[in-house]
């Protein structure tokens, strides 16, 4: 199966319907499979007083002290992501967008998504989570900011109310992570306590851990990406450039090919190089007809032709059938008991 590649576009939009446009093109050109968006009425998700995040003040350089007025700019309409669904839809992109509240709930399960995107901000959200299981649609949860015991108790719940699937992505909440705060491998203890697929939802720097999250069995990869990430917004610097989300998408699905099919055996081009390189076996000083072939007139080096030295015991106590020179291949049709 191939790996799901989301490029996170998120709020890098910063508001605009035109940028968001060329987020899609730029993702598109990169390969990956499908953009994803943000949706939400700020009213719905957010109090007046709410302060900034740590990482969305050091980010963000116009004066505003609250997430409501931070959202509020970045917020676009349920029309105008209609919009950008069909210009997805026009050059062969997927659309998706992670509904932040109830209302936007109700509008995104009505545009045939691949999947309803449940935040990490989410995964506590007991009420919420059960009007997205009742959608009967396939479903993938973030699972930043959660102990094991916390994704147990969202899976449940989307389970019990009628989730179709669920895939979960291991997430670190921190723009940008640190690599000592990513510990993929809990990815991996998500796949082996639920027995579904996983993926990861990656905020670091660089395109090193997802591509490491790919070889470790991810199925579905997320990363944040913008036009330039000297823009001002929250997400910006935490995101790839489109040069930088090409290379991934490249790696990743070089990375794929690598893996194969887990079978262990010579591939084509190694059975011919094999015939230069395994080794046969020879003499190694002048062997007399009718002399026992032992280990002391007998080694292994590499020919074209031979016994194979994977034969050497059964060779070990024959007889030569005539004499060989130093160095010379021990055939087959030169030996007998």
């Amino acid at each position: 199966m191939s790996v799901y590649i989301i490029a996170e576009a998120g709020v890098n939009h910063n508001g605009q319907i035109d940028l968001a446009y060329k987020l899609c093109d730029a993702a598109k050109a990169a390969g990956v499979d499908a953009i994803k968006f943000q949706t939400w009425k700020t009213e719905n998700i957010v109090t007046k007083e709410a302060p900034l995040a740590t990482y969305q003040e050091n980010n963000i350089e116009s004066k505003t002290d609250s997430q409501f007025e931070m959202l509020k700019k970045l917020e676009l309409s349920y029309n105008e992501f209609i919009k950008i669904q069909e210009y997805c839809i026009s050059i062969g992109l997927r659309f998706l967008s992670t509904p932040d509240d109830e209302e936007s709930l109700e509008f995104l399960s009505g545009l045939n998504l691949d999947f309803l995107k449940i935040g990490s901000g989410e995964v506590t959200n007991i009420p919420y989570l059960r009007k997205i299981g009742a959608k009967k649609q396939p479903v993938v949860l973030s699972t930043g900011m959660s102990n094991l015991g916390d994704v147990e108790r969202a899976y449940n719940e989307l389970i019990a109310a009628g989730a179709a699937s669920i895939v979960l992505l291991h997430c670190t909440t921190n723009y940008p992570c640190p690599m000592d705060e990513v510990n993929l491998t809990a990815m991996q203890t998500l796949k082996e306590a639920f027995k579904c697929n996983v993926g990861y939802s990656d905020h670091t720097l660089g395109i090193e851990v997802t591509t490491a999250a790919v070889a470790m069995g991810a199925t579905m990869i997320e990363k944040h990406f913008t036009l330039d990430t000297s823009m001002e917004g929250p997400d910006h610097k935490a995101s790839l450039d489109p040069q930088e989300l090409k290379d991934m998408v490249k790696a990743i699905r070089n990375i794929e090919v690598a893996l194969g099919d887990g079978i262990k055996r010579p591939n084509k081009s190694e059975q011919e190089i094999s015939k230069v390189v395994l080794k046969s076996i020879v003499s190694n000083r002048f062997i007399a007809k009718g002399e026992i072939l032992t280990e002391d007139n007998m080694t292994v080096k590499r020919t074209s032709h031979g016994i194979p030295a994977t034969l050497w015991d059964s060779v070990i106590g024959k007889k030569a059938a005539r004499d060989f020179e130093p160095d010379q291949v021990i055939t087959t049709e030169a030996e007998s008991i």
